[in-house]
C-alpha cells in the first residue's frame, strides 16, 4: 500500500479544464505509459481493476477509487486487467506551484503578501476512496455531454465542482481533532478581529485549554493565535490603506489596534514599509 499523500495546488491561478473522457478496457489490457504530460489526469474507476505505477509508488485501483497523476514524472501499468474495467479520466492544467505531503500533516494557508491576495491551497488526495462514487460519475457523464464548443464556463463550473468535492472527501477523512480545533480558532478570530482577543478569552470561547489551542494553531497554521490574529488585522488593513481614504488611525482602530503608533510599527515589521508609504505606492 502507497503512503497516503495530499497534493496541494496554490490559488491563484485555479485549475483550468482541457479534456475527459471514459476508457473501457478489456482483459490484458494495459493503461498506457506516458512520461511528463504536463497536465494533471484525475481516474475515476468505474467497474473493475486498474493496476498502476507512479514514480515508485503503486496502486490497485477499484470501483470509487481515484487517483490524480502529476504533470511531471512517469506513471506505468503495473500489470494487465485481469476483468472488464471501466474508468473516467479527466486532464487540467496549472501551474507547477504544488506541493505534495502526508495526509497526517496538517498544514495550514498563510497569508499573500499582495495587498489583494486571497490564497488558497487546494488539497486533493492523491488517492481516495470515494464515500458516493455515483456523484462523481455523473458529474464527469454531464462533462461528457456538453457541446465541443461554447461550453467554455460549464466545463469550469463543473471541474471546480468536482475537485471541490474531492477536496472535501479527502479532508473528511484526514483531519484530526486538533486540525478542526484549530480552524475554530481561527473562525473565531477572523469573526471578532476587531475586539480584545487572547488565549484565555479563546479558551472560554472554544471550551479547551489555552496551551492546547496555542498548540493546535501551531500545528497546522505555523503560528500562534496572537501572531495570526495580528496577521489577519494587517491583511485587513492593506486592503483599506488601497480602497479608503481613511486616516491612519481610523484604519488603526478598524482593525482593532488600541493604538495607532504601535500599528505603524507591526505594520513597518511585517511589511518594511509604513502605512502611508505602502499607501503611496498605489496613488497616482
Amino acid at each position: 500500500m502507497s503512503e497516503e499523500l495530499i497534493v496541494e495546488l496554490k490559488t491563484p491561478p485555479i485549475p483550468y479544464y482541457l479534456g475527459s473522457g471514459c476508457s473501457e478496457f478489456q482483459i490484458g489490457d494495459h493503461h498506457p505509459n506516458r512520461k511528463n504530460l504536463g497536465i494533471y489526469d484525475l481516474l475515476i474507476v468505474a467497474k473493475g481493476e486498474l493496476h498502476i505505477g507512479e514514480n515508485r509508488q503503486q496502486w490497485k485501483l477499484t470501483r470509487g477509487d481515484t487517483l490524480l497523476l502529476l504533470p511531471e514524472g512517469e506513471h506505468y501499468s503495473v500489470s494487465p486487467c485481469y476483468q472488464e474495467t471501466v474508468f473516467y479520466w479527466v486532464h487540467f492544467e496549472h501551474s507547477k506551484h504544488q506541493e505534495t505531503y502526508p495526509k497526517n500533516n496538517q498544514k495550514g494557508i498563510l497569508y499573500s503578501t499582495r495587498p489583494f491576495g486571497n490564497p488558497y491551497g487546494l488539497r486533493l488526495p492523491k488517492h481516495s476512496q470515494l464515500s458516493n462514487p455515483e456523484l462523481y460519475f455523473n458529474l464527469v457523464k454531464q462533462l461528457l455531454a456538453l457541446p465541443i464548443n461554447g461550453s467554455f464556463w460549464e466545463e469550469q463550473r463543473l471541474l471546480a465542482e468536482l475537485l471541490a468535492m474531492l477536496e472535501k472527501e479527502g479532508l473528511n477523512n484526514t483531519r484530526s481533532v486538533s486540525a478542526r480545533l484549530a480552524e475554530l480558532a481561527a473562525a473565531y478570530i477572523q469573526k471578532n478581529y476587531r475586539e480584545k482577543i487572547t488565549n484565555e478569552i479563546l479558551a472560554s470561547a472554544l471550551h479547551f485549554h489555552p496551551n492546547y489551542i496555542v498548540r493546535c494553531m501551531k500545528a497546522k497554521y505555523e503560528l500562534t493565535p496572537n501572531e495570526y490574529l495580528l496577521e489577519f488585522r494587517l491583511e485587513r488593513a492593506k486592503r483599506l490603506l488601497i480602497t479608503t481614504e481613511w486616516p491612519i488611525e481610523l484604519i488603526s482602530e478598524e482593525v482593532g489596534f488600541r493604538y495607532s503608533p504601535y500599528f505603524s510599527a507591526c505594520f513597518k515589521r511585517s511589511v518594511g514599509l509604513s502605512p502611508i508609504r505602502f499607501r503611496k505606492q498605489f496613488l497616482k
